[in-house]
């Protein structure tokens, strides 16, 4: 190859990349402003279903019908004063709130939200990174979360968010095993680690249709990471006084707030995207049906905060290392079967 062809063979393949680089900002920026906007929204639609149960208005005051009352938050939380206990492991204490609020985030890279676009004969993937091992990229992040909660209870040095803390440890650890071997069978039917490829998997049918057990299993155990009722052990109000971050304040408190809500999100997207089709359904555009699916989720949540008790802490354990784990192993045993009988 010559000099002059060389040079136009480089400058074409940087070009490209700098393209890629921008289309990767570009989708980086929406789907950040996306989340976040979702889990402002979150927060008000939580607390207006949560009043309409309990015969009440919720938020009215702050703008028409309430519609403010998250802006109103935001500006609070600003504006807080920002408090470290004098005895506290400041550099620790002001870390741990970041380590849940950007797992939450960063989990939602490898979902694909939308079928890929072709502009001008370039193929746009809808996914941040499609990573041929997403699905332990998830396990991995929602792994990291535990830091985050245990460190901050620590940190705090307090015993009541220590016990919260340690709380919260125990519960995920616990719960993130049954979750992981939950998805076991869908990565044997799917035959990928990609969470592209369980979409695609999924052309002709739905995977809880086939997965019925392994869908619940996700359900209960997702519910047990978000710390959401029945399983809010960890910040147990008549116990702990609201638990592992009873400390933080300010800006720091809303990072732990932040990330509960954002991962009620990301856990509506993963069901959405191992259990039910992802972004697939006939007749609405793939991104109206891959956000009503994950909205799903979140509203039964809400509906189980305002309809269910908290379980004793013998009762968290019990479900979870006595029920979902061996019911999740059979179900591994079970599908094996099936797939040696049936060849697929």
């Amino acid at each position: 190859m010559t000099m002059p062809a060389m040079c136009r063979g480089t400058g074409k393949t940087g070009m490209m990349w700098i393209l890629g680089f921008i289309l990767l900002l570009i989708k980086l920026v929406l789907v950040l402003a996306v989340l976040l906007g979702m889990a402002a929204a979150l927060v008000l639609v939580e607390r207006k279903l949560l009043g309409r149960f309990q015969i009440r208005y919720g938020p009215n005051r702050v703008g028409p019908f309430g519609l403010l009352q998250p802006v109103a938050d935001g500006i609070k939380m600003l504006l807080k004063e920002d408090i470290v206990p004098a005895s506290a492991d400041r550099v620790i204490f002001m870390l741990a709130p970041a380590a849940v609020a950007m797992t939450s985030l960063l989990i939602f890279a490898v979902v694909p939200f939308a079928e890929d676009l072709t502009v001008r004969g370039r193929r746009i993937p809808m996914v941040i990174a499609d990573l041929n091992v997403g699905l332990l990229f998830v396990l991995a992040m929602s792994s990291i979360s535990i830091y985050g909660i245990a460190l901050g209870g620590w940190a705090s040095n307090s015993k009541y968010s220590l016990l919260g803390g340690i709380r919260g440890a125990a519960q995920l650890i616990s719960y993130e095993l049954s979750m992981g071997l939950s998805l076991v069978p869908i990565v044997m039917v799917s035959q990928s680690f990609s969470l592209v490829d369980i979409v695609n998997a999924q052309a002709n049918y739905p995977f809880i249709l086939v997965q019925p057990v392994a869908f619940l299993i996700f359900l209960v155990c997702s519910m047990a990471e978000a710390n959401r009722l029945p399983f809010d052990l960890p910040e147990a109000e008549n116990e702990l006084i609201a638990g592992y971050h009873m400390e933080y304040s300010g800006m720091r408190f809303a990072l732990y707030f932040v990330g509960e809500y954002v991962n009620m999100v990301v856990i509506g997207s993963l069901l959405a995207v191992f259990f039910l089709g992802g972004w697939r359904g006939p007749f609405l555009p793939p991104i109206v049906w891959f956000l009503l699916k994950v909205m799903i989720v979140p509203f039964f949540l809400i509906w189980s905060r305002a309809s269910l008790p908290r379980f004793r802490y013998d009762q968290l354990m019990h479900l979870g290392w006595k029920v979902l784990l061996p019911l999740s192993l059979l179900n591994i045993v079970v599908t094996g079967a099936v797939i040696l009988v049936t060849g697929r």
